[in-house]
C-alpha cells in the first residue's frame, strides 16, 4: 500500500508539473533575497558573505526559472579595501543586499562586515555598486560614509527624493538585541547621507534585531517591510504603513505577515523571513524570502535558500476603523511557504538547473564556481592544460581567514552524486589533492590522494567546529596511478566515498553519515576541488580533467 500510495503522489506530481513550480526557486546557498523588475524581466541578488565573487545575480522572465548571469563583486580590486573579502571572518563579509533599478541604471546597497581581531573592533561598511546592465561590469564600491547598521535599503520616490533606508541599534534599547530602523536622504552625485535622519521603527512582535528593511510606496502611501526575530526558527516579515515616509509608521496588527514560527520545528521549511516584494505588469503582487530547508536534524547542508509565494493586497474590512488600511497578505490560501505552488504565468513549466558538470573547455572559469575569500595570485590556471583546470599546490590549509586553494560550487540538494577526474603526480612530500565537501573554515570533509614518504595514500578528513581536523580513514595505496577519478555519493542519510583508475569499476573506500556539515551560520556547503601542500613551498599541482554532479530533489 506504501509503495502505491508512493506510486500515486510522484505521478500526481508529474501530471500537475506544468501548473506548479517547486521551492526553493533558488536552492542553494542563496540567502536574503532582494529583487526588482525591469521591463517583463526580473532580477534577484543574495548576499554572499565571504565568499568571491560576491553578490550572486539571477535573471528569470517568469519567476520559477532563473539563470545565474553574473556578479556585483567580481574583480579583486572591488575587496581588497574598505569592502574587505581578503581576509574577512567566516560569516562576515557581505550581508543583505537591495537591488533596484531607476534611470536607467542597477543599483546595489549592502553591508559588508569585517572584524578587526587586533583592535577587537567590527567595521560595517556600507556601499553602493551599480551598472547599466544587470551581468556587469559593476562599478568600484561607493562607500556610504556615517551609515551605521546592516542590511541597507535605496528607496526612489516619485518626487525625486533619493533614501537610504537603514538599521542600527539605538542608543537606549529597551532589551538586548533590540533593533531600529532609520532613514536619511541620500545625495547620489556624491554618495552621501545629507539632511536630517528620522528614526521610523524599532519592529512589531518584540522587536528583536529588526533589520532588512524595503521601501515601497502604494496607492499614495509607504510600506516598511523589515525582517525580525532573527534569522533562526523565530525568523519573521513584519510591515507598518505611514502616510509620510519620515513617519510615523503604524504596525500592520496582523503581524508578522510571513514566518514558520507558529508550526512545528519538523515543517519542512522553517526560518522563513527576509523578504522583498516585487510587482507583475497585470497588478499581481509576489515575495522572495529565505527558509531553511529541515531535511536532516531540522537543518540541511543547503542553509538558507530562496523561496517564492504569491500576495494579496487586502483592505482592512473593521466598519468601526476611521482608516481601513491595506496590507500585503502572504500567501493567502495557507500562510506560509509550501514546496508546490501554481505557477505565476500561464504556459510555463520549471526547469530548475540542479546538476553541474564542467570539463573546463571554456577560457573561463563557469560562474558557478566560488572562492572562499579572494584567492591567492596564480592559485589556478585553464591555459596550462587546455581541456583540464590545473589548481597549483599551496602551503595553506582551509582554516579561519584563510585563502586556501580550494575552489567550489552550491551544494543544491541533500542527496547527490559528486565525482571529479584528476591528474595527480605530486614531487613533494606532505601534498595532497582531491575533492572536498566545505561548509566553513572549520566544518568540512575533504576526499584525497596525499604523497607521503612511504607511497601514496587515499584518505578521507573530517573537520568539525570546536574540534581539529581527524583522519576518518587511510590506506596506502601502493599501484595507484597519476589519474584517478574521486567520487562522493549522499544517500539515505549517508555519505559513501570511491574511487576508480582508468576504465575499472568504482572502488567502496568509506561510509559515514551524511549530517557532520550541515549549516549552522549564514552560508550552505559547497562542493569542489582543494589542494595544498600542508604548510610546505611546493610546486606540486593537480589537473582537474572533469567534474560531474548530479541532485536528487526529495519531493515531500
Amino acid at each position: 500500500m506504501k509503495q502505491l500510495l508512493a506510486v500515486l503522489l510522484f505521478t500526481g506530481f508529474l501530471e500537475a508539473k506544468d501548473n506548479l513550480y517547486i521551492n526553493p526557486i533558488l536552492p542553494g546557498s542563496y540567502p536574503d533575497p532582494s529583487i526588482c523588475k525591469v521591463g517583463e524581466e526580473f532580477f534577484i541578488v543574495n548576499s554572499s558573505f565571504e565568499y568571491f565573487p560576491g553578490l550572486p545575480i539571477h535573471k528569470s522572465k517568469d519567476l520559477i526559472n532563473w539563470e545565474l548571469i553574473g556578479y556585483g563583486l567580481h574583480r579583486k580590486n572591488q575587496c581588497n579595501q574598505k569592502v574587505n573579502l581578503v581576509d574577512v571572518q567566516s560569516n562576515g563579509g557581505i550581508h543583505a543586499p537591495t537591488i533596484r533599478y531607476h534611470n536607467g541604471l542597477f543599483y546595489i546597497i549592502t553591508t559588508n562586515v569585517y572584524y578587526n581581531e587586533i583592535e577587537k573592533t567590527t567595521d560595517f561598511v556600507n556601499f553602493i555598486i551599480t551598472s547599466k546592465d544587470a551581468a556587469g561590469p559593476w562599478s568600484d564600491p561607493f562607500v556610504i560614509e556615517g551609515a551605521p547598521g546592516i542590511d541597507p535599503d535605496i528607496f526612489f520616490d516619485d518626487d525625486g527624493k533619493i533614501w537610504y533606508v537603514g538599521t542600527h541599534s539605538p542608543e537606549k534599547p529597551n532589551f538586548q538585541g533590540e533593533g531600529e530602523i532609520w532613514l536619511q536622504e541620500l545625495d547620489i552625485i556624491n554618495w552621501k547621507l545629507k539632511g536630517e535622519r528620522y528614526f521610523l521603527w524599532r519592529g512589531a512582535c518584540g522587536g528583536v534585531w529588526a533589520e532588512g528593511p524595503h521601501m515601497y510606496k502604494k496607492d499614495g502611501r509607504y510600506y516598511l517591510m523589515i525582517a525580525e526575530g532573527g534569522t533562526s526558527f523565530n525568523h519573521a516579515v513584519m510591515v507598518a504603513v505611514s502616510d509620510k515616509i519620515t513617519g510615523p509608521f503604524t504596525p500592520n496588527e496582523r503581524n508578522p505577515i510571513l514566518s514558520s514560527r507558529h508550526l512545528s520545528y519538523d515543517n519542512w521549511v522553517h526560518s522563513t523571513g527576509h523578504g522583498d516584494l516585487i510587482e507583475l505588469s497585470d497588478g499581481r503582487w509576489y515575495i522572495v524570502a529565505l527558509g531553511i530547508r529541515g531535511d536532516e536534524q531540522n537543518g540541511s547542508n543547503m542553509g538558507r535558500e530562496t523561496f517564492l509565494a504569491p500576495v494579496k493586497w487586502e483592505r482592512e474590512p473593521f466598519e468601526w476603523k476611521e482608516v481601513k488600511y491595506l496590507w500585503p497578505v502572504v500567501a493567502p490560501k495557507t500562510g506560509q511557504i509550501e514546496r508546490f505552488n501554481e505557477i505565476p504565468f500561464k504556459n510555463t513549466k520549471q526547469y530548475q538547473s540542479l546538476n553541474f558538470s564542467d570539463d573546463f573547455d571554456q577560457s573561463d572559469l563557469s560562474l558557478e564556481w566560488n572562492f572562499r575569500r579572494v584567492p591567492l595570485p596564480n592559485s589556478y590556471s585553464l591555459k596550462a592544460n587546455t581541456g583540464h583546470l590545473r589548481v597549483y599546490a599551496s602551503p595553506n590549509i582551509i582554516k579561519e581567514r584563510g585563502r586556501s586553494n580550494f575552489i567550489g560550487f552550491r551544494q543544491k540538494e541533500t542527496d547527490f552524486t559528486y565525482e571529479a577526474k584528476i591528474n595527480f603526480q605530486p614531487k613533494q612530500s606532505e601534498t595532497e589533492a582531491g575533492i572536498a565537501l566545505v561548509q566553513k573554515d572549520n566544518n568540512y570533509i575533504t576526499f584525497t590522494i596525499k604523497k607521503t614518504k612511504l607511497g601514496k595514500t587515499i584518505q578521507i578528513n573530517l573537520s568539525k567546529p570546536n574540534e581539529a581536523p581527524t583522519i576518518i580513514k587511510k590506506d596506502l595505496i601502493k599501484d595507484i596511478n597519476s589519474n584517478v577519478v574521486l567520487k562522493i555519493e549522499s544517500k539515505n542519510q549517508q555519505y559513501s566515498f570511491h574511487y576508480k583508475q582508468k576504465s575499472k569499476d568504482f572502488i567502496d573506500f568509506h561510509k559515514m553519515k551524511s549530517s557532520h556539515i550541515l549549516s549552522k551560520g549564514y552560508t550552505g556547503a559547497y562542493l569542489g576541488v582543494y589542494i595544498t601542500s600542508n604548510g610546505i613551498p611546493s610546486n606540486d599541482f593537480m589537473d582537474v580533467d572533469f567534474v560531474k554532479h548530479k541532485s536528487y530533489q526529495r519531493l515531500n
